[in-house]
């Protein structure tokens, strides 16, 4: 059922959410397609079990030419199972080549975060084609330079993109030669993202377009107080970067913070920049990442964008 649900999705994406766990009816399992290869995760007992069953049955079903494991996640410890990641069947290549609304990336479904690539975001990364042309953007927590990659595509001026990992600014980089993008286009760092914003906010430097788009800060309540700090900073930092009429497009995938939440601490961030902030668009993820009406879990991601006057 869930693959006949998506049948419209395999005929026009190289890279969507397959099976999306308890939004499918199929607790604690996730499949993620990208072109011809799948990657599973099996997060509890009785899925685990039957991993070999689930990866003969995508056999049966879709023919792929590869499926890997990507089991290497803290919450399989919670039921009390190893982290290990490996191929299941076929063969995977180093890297898989997708196009994504006619953009083409490299993902890494072997090594790179999440099963590979934040498919979820593939729908609010089309966005940045309305604020883009012309425009001097800096996209934080760039990864593989995802929404970088969108912003040169649609005409952008100048993109920096910053990241803390080395592999994942290596392969940014290639992800923009694969685009033929040239390099006096575009900046890849490897630096801290807090940092970098008190930077460029000290240097004065100014930008059309910030990106946001965090790794969780949070996965537990504990630590909620301590995010929400995180979050308030750097979108804070984001909005006394933007020009007048600027646009900031800020992400959160934690799911301990909901949505008033998260527009809660933009209210003060905006307050302490000393900006007045316009609401253009919220959005979550796609839909090949279904939200259960009853289980609140399955509604994670937040997507602002916001204009600051």
């Amino acid at each position: 059922q869930s693959i006949e649900k998506r049948k419209n999705l395999i005929s026009k994406a190289d890279a969507f959410r397959l099976i999306s766990s308890e939004a499918d009816g199929l607790p604690t399992l996730i499949v993620d397609k990208y072109r011809d290869y799948l990657v599973m995760q099996t997060l509890g007992v009785a899925t685990e079990m039957r991993k070999n069953l689930f990866a003969d049955i995508l056999c049966q079903i879709l023919k792929p030419k590869g499926i890997y494991e990507r089991n290497d996640v803290p919450i399989r410890k919670l039921e009390g199972l190893s982290s290990n990641k490996g191929l299941l069947m076929g063969k995977i290549p180093e890297l898989i080549t997708i196009t994504e609304n006619r953009i083409r990336f490299f993902v890494d479904i072997k090594n790179g975060q999440k099963t590979g690539f934040y498919i979820d975001q593939r729908d609010n990364r089309n966005i940045v084609r309305d604020f883009s042309k012309e425009a001097k953007v800096l996209d934080c927590f760039c990864y593989t330079g995802g929404f970088s990659i969108y912003a040169l595509y649609y005409g952008a001026n100048h993109v920096t993109g910053i990241d803390i990992s080395e592999e994942s600014i290596k392969l940014a980089k290639r992800n923009a030669a694969l685009n033929n993008f040239k390099d006096k286009k575009f900046i890849f760092n490897i630096a801290n993202v807090f940092d970098e914003l008190k930077n460029f906010d000290r240097c004065g430097e100014k930008f059309d377009l910030v990106v946001l788009d965090p790794p969780s800060f949070t996965r537990k309540k504990q630590t909620l107080k301590a995010a929400i700090r995180g979050y308030k900073e750097i979108n804070l930092r984001a909005m006394k970067i933007l020009k007048p009429g600027g646009v900031l497009i800020t992400c959160s995938c934690s799911y301990h913070i909901g949505l008033e939440l998260f527009k809660s601490m933009l209210i003060q961030a905006s307050s302490d920049a000393k900006r007045t902030v316009r609401i253009l668009d919220i959005r979550n993820h796609p839909m090949d990442h279904p939200i259960l009406l009853q289980l609140k879990e399955s509604s994670y991601l937040k997507c602002l964008v916001l204009e600051i006057v």
